[in-house]
């Protein structure tokens, strides 16, 4: 039985990923930092709740450690958690702004992965997802005709591409584990007030297809629900 750990699964993507694959038949930790939401969340899915706020060192290494002591082992990380950040006049920026931005999207995903390694070891087919954004693609923002090209927001675009690229380095440098990284597309979700035409089970078919895939699927691989997202 696959055994499958989802960073910020209380709420939208994380927690539509987290219903589909307990529905799949997967044994699924929920991973949230806020213990009231995700327990509730965990109970009404079928999962499992793990405290973890990803910002914190102590709290991923406990959560780690519970996986440890509970499962042993997981198969599939799912680096979900993520903050948009301030949005409009580049000059209003400050470096506080950012570093709150990269805490989550980035240096979370770092912290998450290192603690969590020596558990997906411990699976005979080890992988990592990375939930990234087709916001962070050069291509995808300077095509005039995606979406992706009218937003300004650039510190949540700046987290998403250095997310793509750690995805990137982390595929070469771990030859056992496959990683990847997907761009759910413009999903109604809190992070954009629910103003995107997706449905959070469109949002979340890439995902669900990466966590599942069989042995021997690629690594280092940049998706969307369609196929292949230019870098």
């Amino acid at each position: 039985m696959t055994i499958i750990f989802i960073t910020g699964a209380n709420k939208g993507l994380g927690r539509e990923t987290a219903r589909r694959l307990t529905g799949l038949g997967h044994t699924v930790l929920l991973g949230a930092r806020d213990p009231e939401q995700g327990a509730a969340a965990a109970a009404a899915l079928g999962a499992r709740f793990v405290r973890i706020d990803v910002t914190d060192e102590a709290s991923v290494a406990a959560a780690a450690a519970d996986v440890a002591a509970h499962e042993g082992r997981i198969d599939v990380l799912v680096n979900n958690a993520g903050v948009a950040g301030p949005h409009g006049d580049p000059a209003e920026l400050c470096a506080a702004d950012a570093l709150g931005v990269f805490d989550v999207n980035v240096f979370g995903v770092i912290r998450t992965t290192t603690a969590f390694l020596p558990l997906l070891r411990r699976s005979p087919d080890p992988v990592i997802v990375n939930v990234s954004s087709g916001m962070g693609s050069f291509a995808l923002t300077h095509d005039p005709e995606r979406v992706e090209s009218t937003v300004v927001s650039p510190l949540y675009t700046a987290s998403k591409s250095a997310l793509t690229m750690l995805t990137t380095q982390y595929a070469k440098a771990l030859k056992d584990i496959r990683v990847n990284a997907v761009d759910p597309g413009y999903t109604a979700t809190d992070l954009n007030a629910h103003s995107g035409p997706q449905t959070v089970t469109e949002g979340t078919d890439a995902v669900v297809r990466l966590a599942t895939e069989p042995p021997g699927a690629g690594t280092g691989r940049f998706v969307d629900r369609h196929g292949p997202v230019d870098w």
